[in-house]
């Protein structure tokens, strides 16, 4: 072969491998382009489709109304919300004596000299979720062996609907489930809450299991019902009556206590909470973490202060908590009162019921010491009262923030409904806002929590002393009315020790406040135990024959030596 036909050759071999090198870029270049194609459309669509899943973030496929206390057909809506709710519950519902968590009284023996003569000396445990605020009431004994109010179910169970019948029975208008379904009416609903707040809660219990739940056709709760007289089939002491009804389905606090059944919208809708912020409002306390009272004083406050128009969504995502979170008296001798009329501070609260009088005339008190004898006051949980006077307040940071923090589902943005403890959640509930690894953070509270535990331990020390003391000058003759200075101060003692221990933060609410109000507790304490000591002994002996010596500062060394020169 010539060198000219070998060229010529190699020439063509060339150009056809050209050819397929050029016609494989063009196939590679055709799929790449292809891929890029169905990976933009993709994500077109995965953009669209959650566009319009945020647009549309349920699908009502069941009705609720204004008498839907059954949480299952909110739960067919809103399927996410309804199964947060339900894990407060935890894995599995357990009820029966066995179950109930521990007794505070065990942990802590002072509590029992703390409420000697109240019901909380006889039964007082630990919390447990929001599943179990009716059923636990239910079986306690502060409620099988001791008399009490209905007001006790205006946090524990779904009343509005039997609030509002009653009341528009009481201002003759129809009450027929048409006429409870078509609207919340607050004013009956207000009516019917003061028609049935002294009355026995036994009583109440069994007209909010007959008034309608919005599912007929279920004859089964979410949550088992505590059994009837709690575990040993009592009512206030004494056997469950034959005739006692056992039919119809009461419901713990559920999606209608805080949510408008229409739009979803955030709602208050106990009245208590009602007529106590309103009361608030009214008052001079200074609310900066409550910017719509500060604007709604300056604007002439011409109509009464109301959340549902007034509050920004932010402070309702911490007022829904706020209506049963809180101090309150809840007994039978005047309607549920939450004391906010003079603000929310400690001292402010106390003031109101240093101030307020029972409707026959006398002095307000919670109970009668047990052991002493000396009125007191009780305090409830004033977890919104304390976390007033912290920092989160002052922040803008709402209940809800980090008891039921943001997440996210599919394209959604949801408030986790398990309503807990941050410490179970901390990357949604504590590290949006704080930056920095979880263990520092559980460390930081465990700080405010265990020094709050040890000044809490001392005041409850205190205390016994001082009951102790109280007890001795009795024995020794000291009448009470010698003793009216030192009931004053056992009360006041008292009550800060209470708010404290009562309260569910361990002080992290307001840990400053908290540490303050203990130490005037501790010093309310000795002030007594000093005063009783005085008075059950002899008269103490003049010490003016007494041997001392004079004190010198170093302006008195000064003096003298200029005046011995």
């Amino acid at each position: 072969m010539s060198d000219h036909e070998y060229q010529a050759r190699f020439r063509t071999r060339w150009v056809r491998m050209k050819r397929r090198g050029n016609t494989r870029l063009l196939v590679l270049a055709f799929l790449a382009s292809a891929g890029a194609t169905v990976l933009v459309t993709w994500v077109l669509v995965t953009i669209f489709g959650h566009k319009q899943e945020a647009r549309t973030p349920f699908v009502r496929v069941a009705e609720v109304d204004e008498i839907s206390t059954d949480p299952v057909p909110w739960g067919k809506n809103w399927p996410h919300q309804y199964d947060g709710w339900k894990a407060t519950a935890g894995d599995k519902f357990y009820g029966g004596s066995s179950a109930m968590p521990q007794s505070k009284l065990e942990t802590d023996p002072w509590l029992k000299r703390l409420y000697a003569g109240y019901a909380f000396s006889i039964d007082y445990r630990e919390a447990r979720g929001h599943a179990y605020m009716l059923y636990d009431q239910g079986v306690t004994e502060r409620v099988t062996k001791k008399a009490q109010a209905g007001a006790c179910l205006h946090c524990h169970g779904s009343t509005t609907v039997l609030y509002r019948k009653v009341g528009l029975e009481a201002m003759d208008e129809p009450s027929d489930p048409e006429a409870l379904a078509a609207d919340f009416n607050m004013p009956a609903v207000q009516r019917g809450f003061e028609e049935l707040s002294q009355k026995p809660y036994q009583e109440v219990l069994a007209l909010l299991k007959s008034v309608p739940d919005g599912t007929p056709d279920d004859p089964e709760t979410v949550f088992p019902e505590a059994p009837a007289g709690g575990f040993n089939g009592e009512f206030a002491g004494k056997p469950v009556p034959e005739n006692h009804p056992s039919m119809g389905e009461a419901h713990p606090v559920t999606c209608i206590d805080c949510h408008d059944p229409q739009t979803m919208a955030i709602r208050v809708t106990r009245p208590g909470f009602m007529q106590g912020i309103a009361a608030l409002a009214e008052s001079d306390d200074p609310v900066p973490h409550l910017p719509s009272i500060t604007r709604w004083r300056k604007s002439g406050r011409k109509t009464k202060y109301d959340p549902n128009v007034d509050a920004s969504r932010q402070e309702m995502r911490t007022f829904v908590c706020a209506q049963c979170h809180v101090e309150y008296y809840c007994a039978n001798k005047m309607t549920l009162t939450f004391p906010w009329g003079n603000g929310l501070k400690m001292e402010d609260l106390e003031s109101f019921w240093d101030e307020t009088t029972f409707p026959d005339g006398t002095e307000f008190f919670d109970y009668i010491h047990g052991e002493t004898g000396a009125p007191v006051y009780k305090v409830q949980h004033p977890e919104f009262e304390l976390w007033s006077q912290g920092v989160h307040a002052r922040a803008g940071v709402s209940c809800a923030d980090c008891h039921m923090p943001y997440e996210r589902v599919g394209a959604m943005k949801l408030s986790n409904h398990n309503v807990q403890s941050p410490m179970l959640n901390i990357n949604n509930a504590c590290q949006t806002c704080h930056h920095v690894p979880e263990q520092e953070l559980r460390d930081r509270v465990a700080t405010i929590q265990d020094r709050t535990r040890s000044l809490l331990e001392r005041a409850a020390g205190a205390m016994t002393s001082m009951l102790d003391a109280i007890m001795e000058a009795k024995a020794a003759g000291v009448t009470d009315e010698q003793l009216a200075n030192v009931f004053e101060l056992q009360r006041k003692a008292m009550w800060r020790l209470d708010y404290v221990s009562s309260e569910n933060s361990k002080g992290f609410h307001a840990a400053q406040e908290a540490a303050r109000i203990l130490g005037e507790s501790i010093d309310y304490s000795r002030q007594a135990e000093a005063l009783a000591l005085r008075l059950r002994g002899p008269k103490a002996p003049s010490t003016k024959d007494l041997p001392t010596k004079p004190i010198e500062g170093v302006s008195d060394r000064a003096a003298k030596a200029a005046s011995s020169k």
